[in-house]
This record gives structure tokens, sequence and C-alpha cells, in this order.
């Protein structure tokens, strides 16, 4: 597959942080602010940034319907941090799963962690948790990649995938490559069909 195209919902957040770390993992990084801007995707992420001003971004853009068909079509989506909440039962709906808002606490109370994320090799990932939800609840078809404390932060649901954090403060390079893992095995598999 020559250099995956890969949306960043831009709309908030720090997407371009997204954008310089695709780019070294060798996809070809695509600033998403409208409808048309969805066209040809091999995959989208959703960054980090403020729940309510996304969602009401996406409704000014009228940008829900186009990415709930996106998702429909198979395209994989990689949500941080507020990125999780949008995909979420009572935002976008797109994982069978409920974020709990600031579930750690305030700004004051963010922290770095040590995280094993099942699938990815190496050593522990380190996390930024800034803000961070993490998941409420969940069905049996969203599998926990990762904990703290026992809440699931690192969820994978099908060709969705949404962690807690940030690794793209981090310089956390593996998470954005599991995901483009995803992102290619689809394209293989459309190749093959």
């Amino acid at each position: 597959m020559s250099a995956p195209v890969v949306g960043i919902l831009a709309l908030q957040g720090d997407f371009a942080a997204h954008a310089r770390m695709l780019r070294e993992l060798s996809a070809e990084p695509r600033e998403v602010r409208v409808p048309a801007d969805l066209d040809g995707l091999d995959g989208l992420v959703i960054p980090g940034g403020e729940s309510t001003t996304m969602t009401l971004g996406i409704e000014r853009e009228q940008l829900a319907e186009p990415l709930c068909e996106l998702a429909a079509r198979g395209t994989p989506l990689f949500g941080t941090c507020a990125g999780l909440i949008m995909l979420d039962r009572e935002h976008l709906g797109l994982m069978d799963l409920r974020a709990e808002r600031n579930a750690f606490g305030r700004q004051v109370r963010s922290f770095e962690a040590d995280l094993d994320v099942a699938g990815i090799d190496g050593p522990p990932v380190r996390a930024v948790f800034i803000r961070a939800p993490w998941v409420a609840e969940h069905g049996e078809e969203v599998e926990v990649l990762a904990a703290v404390d026992g809440h699931p932060v690192a969820v994978k649901q099908g060709e969705r995938f949404a962690i807690s954090f940030h690794p793209e403060l981090s310089g956390e390079p593996r998470l954005h490559a599991y995901f483009l893992e995803l992102v290619r095995a689809r394209g293989a598999r459309l190749r093959h069909s």
C-alpha cells in the first residue's frame, strides 16, 4: 500500500502534533474540517481537545452524519482523550461504550504513567493524561487493552481504537503505528476482495 491518507479532525485540539507523528510513520495526514475533507481517507484520527467544543464544531460543519457514514464503510478510527469521548454512545455512537469526562480530575490532577498496552510490543507506553476520561462502561465487543486503577483507558472495537491519553505529547509513536496497522490491514483486505 502506498502512503495511507489519514484524516485528522481539525476543529480543535493539537491536530498538528498528530500530523507530524503520522508523517514520521510514512502516512499522509490531511486536516478534516468539512465533510468534503473525508473523501478518500484510509483512516481518521479524532484528537484530544474539549469535547463540548468539538461537538459544537461537528454540528456547525454538519460532520456527524458523514463521520458515521465513514465509520459504517469500515474506515479505521483512532480517538485520543476527547476523541474517545466523541466516539462513545452519547456523542457519535461509533463505539459501544460510555466515557466519563474528566474522570481522573481537573487540569491540576493531570499525570503521566507507564502503561502496558495489549498489542504494543516493547517497554511500557508513556501515557500523558490531561483532564482525561476513562471508559465507565462498555459492551461485550469492546476489548480493553489497558487500564489505570481498574478503569479502561485504551480500548478497541473492530476497526475503532480509542485511548484516554495523548501519545502525541510524549512522542510515543507506537499507538499511531498500531492504528496504521489497522489502516493497512483494511487496505489489504479491500485490494484482495
